[in-house]
């Protein structure tokens, strides 16, 4: 069980291939978000947060928000900035798909902070884990740019990326590799 704003302690003890289950707070930030924080101050205090790449469908009822699909954004379009903005603002977690790159992995390392990788193609169960909108923050970028202040309960996520240089999808990728290479070599001969 994942309950933010997490320590670094509590990072720095999750492995490769833990299941974790999310409840409380969570931020969203797609492009947009990580362009404006990287020149701005955050408009929430994000120290031990966990920022969701996702551009959420929500619903205006009233004067409340409903999120009706909230599944992850591919994460790599991030991979620029991510680094960036752990260490900046303190994020512990960052949940997308996908996995990033050997940039944000470093600056993981160096900061403690992990990849929780999210189902694709789960939205609808995601927005179930969505007990609450508590706020959302810079509208003004459009729907799915905002960042979004999520209270959840039970958000499954896998640990992919951890606190210690350790990268599920690198790995995945070298094996892929050396897989094609053996599969090439075999029909060029």
């Amino acid at each position: 069980m994942l309950e933010p704003p997490l320590t670094e302690e509590k990072v720095r003890s999750l492995k490769l291939g833990d299941v974790v289950l999310i409840s409380g707070l969570i931020y969203t930030g797609r492009d947009e978000a990580h362009a404006y924080l990287l020149k701005n101050p955050a408009p929430m205090d994000l120290q031990g947060a966990i920022l969701y790449h996702c551009g959420p469908v929500a619903l205006k009822q009233g004067d409340r928000w409903k999120i009706a699909a909230a599944g992850p954004t591919t994460s790599i379009r991030e991979e620029p900035y991510e680094a960036e903005i752990i260490g900046k603002f303190g994020l512990r977690g960052v949940i997308g798909k996908g996995g990033m790159g050997k940039k944000t992995l470093e600056g993981m390392k160096k900061h403690g902070a992990v990849y929780l990788n999210a189902v694709g193609g789960a939205a609808q169960y995601y927005a179930r884990c969505i007990t609450a909108v508590e706020g959302v923050s810079l509208l003004e970028l459009g729907v799915p740019e905002a960042m979004w202040h999520l209270r959840v309960k039970d958000f499954m996520a896998l640990v992919t990326m951890d606190a210690h240089g350790n990268s599920l999808h690198a790995e995945v990728e070298e094996a892929s590799g050396k897989a094609l290479e053996t599969v090439g070599a075999s029909v060029h001969s």
